[in-house]
């Protein structure tokens, strides 16, 4: 399966799970630590920032990772794509507890 193809996928999925996808430039120091993206929660909704300059191998494992926040048990996952997320660490899940701890 192609790059762009797992994107879609991914991309997919994430709506699934209601995680809206933004691709955003990251305005960045020149000495600060490249950051592709990463899942946030934002007015009560996920939403997983990608850096619209990132490589399309950036973007699969931002998408990805994200993912790893939820529960991927529950819902079919084509075998490739489900492959790709097993290699993935585990992530703690993201909760809208309102009386989490920041």
């Amino acid at each position: 399966m192609d790059e762009n193809s797992l994107i879609d996928l991914l991309e997919e999925l994430a709506e699934g799970f209601g995680v809206k996808v933004r691709y955003d430039a990251i305005r960045q120091d020149e000495d600060a630590v490249y950051v592709a993206g990463g899942l946030c929660l934002l007015k009560g909704e996920y939403v997983v920032i990608v850096n619209s300059k990132a490589t399309a191998k950036e973007r699969i494992n931002t998408l990805a990772t994200a993912l790893k926040h939820f529960d991927l048990d529950q819902v079919y996952i084509r075998p490739a794509l489900r492959e790709l997320l097993n290699e993935i660490p585990e992530r703690r899940p993201f909760s809208l507890d309102s009386n989490m701890t920041h």
